[in-house]
């Protein structure tokens, strides 16, 4: 009885402040297809199209700054991508699978309604029998929520470590996609499938821990969330007749309000963030945002009056891959040398419903 009223009381507390104390993020890991479609690939299947509405070529890439996009081959499963993504993780750290107390699968693409991913997941990589398994999605955020769920275990002695995953997929969309284009003769229609045209595909892995097992980098401070719930409209991907329909829609994006809205949440959100972290803009040395396009990033840095130079993209050459979008772009950022070691760095995340979450880590 007393540790379960220890429990609630910190947890509580956990929630107040948005802050953590024992949290690191040990490993972060990707599994890329090997497929490329380049935006001039798909223009020149839409070449009707783009006559039909007179479009000139190049006009994907001027819009969006995406020149290419990976692709998964045919019904290549999103467990087994997060599966491959996850044996790098257990590879490049100290964490065995025993270790880990709770796995969350984060993607919006699924392989099945039921059972949750986690578990394919989990038993291919022989996790513990103790360990919690459950999948947990929420349009482009689904990783970030997965890391506040997994480090608020952490913070309250549930376990020592947590694994979270996530795989998407573009290509069933970006068919749809090209398909309706082809046959519409409307422009508003056009207008609002560009969004599902930067689409990417991939995978990721995150390994947690305590930092009892931790190897001291990369620890998690903090965050802040905002939701904008009354704008849950402006985004919509699913099945036309509910969940268990037969049709499937394509994603209908008000790419103009998405923009708009959105980043008036990103400023709400940013000042929440540096009250709730004591932080500025100018003691944050780098950030990673969610990839959504050229346009998108210029106008959320100017909002927050961030320096551009303090931001790394992925979206060139990988398009808008989801959930799995920044934490592949913080991998490549590390690995390419603009994440050190002593960084204070904020991650920022803004997701369809619409949500946004901000959060700290000393790298």
């Amino acid at each position: 009885m007393q540790r379960s009223q220890y429990d609630i009381r910190k947890i509580c507390k956990i929630h107040k402040k948005m802050k953590y104390e024992r949290t690191y993020i040990e490993n972060i890991s990707y599994h890329l297809p090997d497929k490329v479609v380049t935006s001039d690939e798909i223009e020149n299947i839409l070449t009707p199209a783009y006559k039909r509405f007179k479009i000139p070529k190049g006009q994907l890439y001027l819009w969006t700054g995406i020149k290419e996009r990976r692709i998964w081959d045919t019904n290549y499963s999103m467990g087994e991508a997060s599966f491959e993504a996850a044996k790098k993780s257990f590879k490049e750290s100290n964490v065995s699978p025993d270790d880990i107390g709770m796995v969350i699968y984060s993607g919006v693409c699924r392989d099945y309604l039921e059972p949750a991913i986690a578990s394919y997941v989990a038993n291919k990589l022989k996790i513990n029998e103790n360990a919690q398994l459950f999948d947990i999605t929420n349009a482009c955020l689904g990783v970030l929520n997965s890391i506040i769920q997994v480090a608020n275990a952490i913070e309250t002695k549930q376990i020592k470590a947590g694994l979270i995953v996530a795989s998407e997929s573009s290509r069933h969309i970006i068919n749809q996609t090209i398909a309706k284009l082809l046959e519409e003769n409307d422009i508003e229609v056009f207008k609002k499938s560009i969004a599902t045209l930067t689409g990417g595909s991939g995978a990721i892995s995150l390994i947690l821990t305590d930092e009892s097992i931790a190897s001291k980098k990369r620890k998690l401070k903090g965050y802040a969330l905002q939701n904008a719930c009354i704008h849950n409209n402006l985004c919509v991907w699913g099945p036309k007749q509910g969940l268990l329909g037969e049709t499937i829609s394509d994603i209908n994006t008000d790419s103009v309000n998405v923009m708009k809205y959105g980043i008036t949440l990103a400023k709400k959100t940013f000042e929440q963030f540096k009250t709730k972290l004591k932080t500025n803009e100018e003691k944050i040395d780098k950030i990673i945002c969610h990839q959504v396009g050229s346009v998108h990033q210029k106008k959320v840095l100017e909002a927050l009056n961030i320096n551009a130079k303090k931001d790394f993209v992925t979206f060139e050459k990988l398009g808008n891959i989801g959930t799995v979008s920044l934490p592949i772009t913080a991998k490549i950022a590390e690995e390419s040398g603009f994440l050190k070691n002593g960084d204070s760095v904020a991650f920022f995340g803004i997701g369809s419903g619409l949500n946004c979450i901000m959060m700290g880590i000393d790298w």
